[in-house]
């Protein structure tokens, strides 16, 4: 069932964009942490990493199939394709470094290492995260009615 196929793209599509989400969050969140768990300096930006999943043969193989006399997809399985998370990175830019001898985290100089998180950078990989989302959620409604819409042709 294609349709099937598409909701599972869909669906990891709203899985990965809602990671990306949580893990802006996270670094709004830690934007002013400069004592992480294992007491390795300020915190540091993470980043999502995407990977497409491919959905369809490449063309070679379905110049293969052609070749051989083949034109359908049977007994060929078919991924669903879509987009998976592979990895969160951190961000490996430099931290700010500010004057603040009264810190508790100041060095022997008075310098204070500030999280490397850029609040412009990330309210932009919010806003690209949620319109990512959205796109999904209309792709998604755009098929729940193209479904129901084929059901109707039986009635």
């Amino acid at each position: 069932m294609a349709f099937m196929n598409s909701i599972n793209i869909i669906g990891s599509g709203l899985t990965a964009q809602q990671l990306r989400l949580d893990i802006v969050s996270e670094n709004v969140t830690n934007s002013q942490t400069t004592r992480v768990e294992n007491g390795e300096g300020a915190y540091r930006r993470k980043m999502v990493v995407f990977e497409a999943v491919g959905g369809r043969d490449s063309f070679r193989a379905a110049m293969a199939r052609a070749a051989n006399g083949l034109t359908s997809n049977v007994g060929v399985s078919p991924t669903a394709g879509g987009v998976r998370v592979t990895e969160i990175v951190e961000d490996e830019s430099p931290m700010k470094i500010v004057y603040d001898p009264t810190h508790p985290d100041a060095n022997e100089e008075g310098y204070l290492e500030l999280p490397n998180v850029d609040m412009v950078k990330e309210i932009a990989d919010a806003m690209a995260a949620s319109r990512a989302f959205a796109s999904n959620v209309t792709a998604f409604n755009t098929l729940k009615s193209v479904v129901a819409s084929g059901l109707e042709i039986g009635k």
